[in-house]
């Protein structure tokens, strides 16, 4: 490496002039072999080969006398809400001919695209700053697939960081880096806080493991007990009492109508500990409901509501109702898991609600759920698997019973690990009725989490973890190594997990 002092740069390059090849432009509308031609003399490439330029452009002939090329940088983070119509322009250039599912992918993913074109012809090493949602949930089926289908692979990686700068208006953005090479070391280097590990391959979700991307599943893989949707009312309102003074004013005026009410619980409830009202009202007690006025006003609202509806999920359920669309549930306990929670608090928010409370369909719901199953979801581990492979909402999590609990790999439970769980799952709900009227959002708050809770989540996950390896896993990476192992062997037996390829361009939905 030579060094050059400040003077000695500023005599040798400064000012700048045409020499230097400095190009302007929006680089992913530039054609990136004008810029860095490919090594090799007199090679022809048709621009509308790799770089999406009018099928009557003339062939360009390139000189240079070889070695490699190094692009790195570091491109904008937009999601796909805060694009502007330029944006979405560029995004729909360079995806279009690929597939039809980009439209939630980051704005970076393009750049990384771009690049995945450029090395198919060219001997270089790409590298950028990109967003981390590019490595977890949806957007790694988006994109990886049509770079690995390159043969191109993951060279090097920076597992998600916080970006900090001198910036006044600091990003505030978790951040990876991942280089791709279609030729890497043999030992490629994953850095990791103030580690470095050494992988024989580096998958998409920046891990040392294989090149394979979580698929959804409509059944659980695992042999938990089934997950389900919440219960959908499609109903305009109308089956909703928003105020409780609503609810007081129908029970004073009709003796008898608390019996068609129940508690209405979804996301946002559980989290604050509160709750609506709804009607539901059974098959057996609907006429005893219609002699009730302000009921059948409703429901007949509800009929009109459905009836008009374009979709067929709600016109179908126009012949009944007085039904939710979609109701599975059941008499009996049920474990409730907000579809939607903060990335910020250190365990997943869950938690059981009794037979008087219908859970909505902003929440997932294991019916007659056994009380271990508590402790198997409000563990680290599992909370590590949702935030990795699941779709992000802005920075929330978006659990996924299809994606994240079906899939979620767990070994073999015993009834003695079943009973040890248990009891780690009692002393979590001990440890919140003892903080009552606290709400799921306080005792989560990462900054204020009482400590007798936290000791309960620290019991809890020692008791899973020494079911999966005999001992405390070290950190996160070395959880989601050992998850992302045991899924491959879950479903590879199975014939189930292979890596996506999807087949010739602008043909495939992944």
């Amino acid at each position: 490496v030579l060094y050059r002092g400040e003077q000695l740069a500023l005599v040798e390059f400064l000012p700048l002039d045409a020499e230097n090849w400095i190009v302007c432009g929006n680089a992913l509308r530039l054609d990136w072999l004008t810029v860095c031609p490919p090594e090799g003399k007199n090679v022809k490439v048709r621009g509308d080969t790799l770089f999406d330029a009018p099928q009557d452009q003339s062939e360009a002939e390139f000189e240079n006398e070889g070695g490699e090329t190094y692009i790195c940088g570091n491109p904008p983070y937009l999601g796909s809400q805060w694009r502007n119509v330029e944006q979405q322009a560029d995004m729909d250039a360079i995806f279009s001919i690929e597939t039809k599912s980009y439209k939630d992918l980051d704005y970076v993913a393009a750049w990384f695209m771009k690049a995945a074109r450029f090395i198919e012809l060219q001997r270089g090493e790409v590298a950028f700053v990109a967003t981390k949602t590019i490595c977890q949930g949806i957007q790694v089926s988006m994109l990886w697939p049509h770079i690995l289908k390159r043969e191109i692979k993951i060279s090097f990686a920076y597992r998600p960081f916080t970006w900090n700068n001198l910036a006044k208006l600091n990003a505030g953005v978790t951040c990876v880096v991942v280089g791709v090479s279609k030729t890497p070391p043999l030992d490629r280097k994953i850095f990791d806080d103030n580690s470095i590990k050494l992988a024989k391959n580096i998958g998409p979700y920046l891990l040392d493991m294989s090149n394979i991307i979580i698929s959804k599943s409509a059944v659980a893989l695992n042999g938990l007990p089934k997950m389900d949707y919440g219960n959908k009312p499609s109903d305009g309102g109308h089956l909703i009492f928003e105020e409780i003074k609503d609810v007081k004013e129908l029970c004073s005026s009709h003796r008898g109508a608390e019996k068609f009410l129940k508690k209405y619980v979804g996301s946002f409830e559980f989290i604050r500990s509160t709750f609506r009202h709804c009607l539901w009202i059974e098959e057996q007690s609907r006429d005893e409901a219609f002699t009730i006025p302000e009921i059948r006003n409703r429901i007949d609202r509800v009929f009109e509501v459905r009836s008009s509806s374009k979709g067929k999920q709600s016109n179908e359920g126009a012949r009944s109702p007085h039904r939710f669309v979609y109701a599975p549930h059941r008499d009996g306990t049920s474990l409730i898991v907000p579809r939607v929670s903060s990335e910020n608090r250190p365990y997943l928010p869950c938690g059981f609600l009794n037979e008087d409370s219908i859970i909505a369909d902003t929440a997932a719901a294991v019916y007659n759920a056994p009380i271990w199953l508590l402790g198997v979801l409000a563990s680290r581990l599992h909370q590590q698997w949702i935030a990795n492979v699941c779709v992000r909402l802005r920075t929330d999590y978006r659990y996924s019973n299809t994606l994240g609990y079906n899939t979620f790999p767990v070994p073999s439970l015993t009834e003695n690990n079943k009973a040890d769980l248990t009891r780690c799952a009692e002393d979590i709900l001990l440890a919140r009725e003892a903080h009552f009227p606290a709400t799921i959002a306080d005792l989560y708050d990462p900054e204020a989490m009482p400590e007798n809770l936290r000791a309960a989540h620290d019991r809890n996950d020692e008791v899973l973890e020494r079911i999966y390896i005999g001992r405390r896993f070290k950190n996160d990476t070395e959880r989601l190594e050992k998850l992302f192992e045991l899924y491959t062997k879950m479903t590879v037996g199975a014939g189930t997990a292979k890596p996506r390829r999807p087949k010739a361009a602008g043909r495939v939905s992944v």
